[in-house]
């Protein structure tokens, strides 16, 4: 995966656009139109800030489903994602969360967004909505069989969740990459918003290296102004959302001058 060709720079600054919840949801977050629009000024906040791209996702559905979200998700996310492809022109990504890569592959197609981020693409893992298995078989030939021209990004170490069972960090990766035929990877902090830790975002970047060092490593959480210039002489990029907020709260709207702090920072 060529980060240059498809974010436009080798060390991306990937904004979240993080949905409040939509209709259904326990914490359902106003009228569908007043949710894209919220959608809408976040991405237009990031693009003038100075991101390089952003992802859309459905962070307010919580608690989440756990691989497969209904009909009504996927087209809210639709909706919302075809109204910021509309609005900006930074490369948009999708994630549907917990972990319904087929939603997220599905939408990215319809909506012309050029990558997905996969929170649990191989293996398996224990998490609040129980345990997640990967579904690397049935994502990558999806891909193929709709045509959908998006890159795969896939989590390592995934925040919220534990693994099931021993396998090494090493392990983790070569099975993303090599077996998984992932076009990306992001490592995270255990947590939204908390700092990714630096040695274990050391040895995914060795183990990549090990594998196919042409796969961009990217941050997954926790990064700020101040700690990005340390991060980036490690990764490749970074997926960014709490330090973009308002006040640094993850829920709040997309503060345009934090964004142009944290987008100084990557150079």
């Amino acid at each position: 995966m060529d980060t240059e060709e498809l974010f436009g720079t080798a060390t991306p600054l990937v904004g979240m656009v993080h949905l409040p919840a939509l209709p259904g949801a326990p914490d359902d977050g106003g009228s569908r139109a007043d949710i894209r629009e919220r959608a809408v000024a976040d991405a237009r906040a990031l693009e003038r800030g100075g991101a390089d791209a952003l992802i859309v996702e459905n962070y307010g559905d919580t608690p989440f489903y756990t691989d497969e979200v209904p009909a009504h998700v996927v087209a809210d996310v639709t909706a919302a994602t075809q109204s910021v492809t509309r609005a900006v022109d930074l490369p948009v990504g999708v994630n549907v969360l917990r972990n319904d890569a087929t939603a997220a592959l599905s939408v990215a197609a319809a909506t012309g967004s050029r990558f997905v981020r996969v929170n649990v693409h191989t293996g398996a893992r224990v998490t609040d909505q129980g345990v997640i298995e990967g579904a690397a078989a049935e994502t990558m030939r999806l891909r193929e069989r709709i045509d959908a021209d998006a890159a795969v990004l896939a989590d390592v170490a995934v925040k919220h969740s534990a693994p099931l069972g021993e396998q090494s960090l090493a392990q983790q990766v070569a099975d993303t990459v090599e077996r998984g035929h992932a076009d990306g990877l992001v490592v995270s902090g255990p947590g939204t918003g908390e700092a990714t830790d630096e040695s274990t975002l050391a040895a995914v970047v060795e183990a990549r290296d090990a594998v196919d060092p042409s796969v961009p490593v990217f941050v997954g959480s926790g990064v700020t102004a101040e700690t990005a210039p340390d991060l980036l002489a490690l990764a490749d990029g970074a997926v960014v959302g709490t330090a973009l907020k308002t006040d640094g709260v993850t829920t709040n709207p997309v503060d345009e001058h934090r964004v142009e702090r944290v987008a100084a920072a990557f150079g």
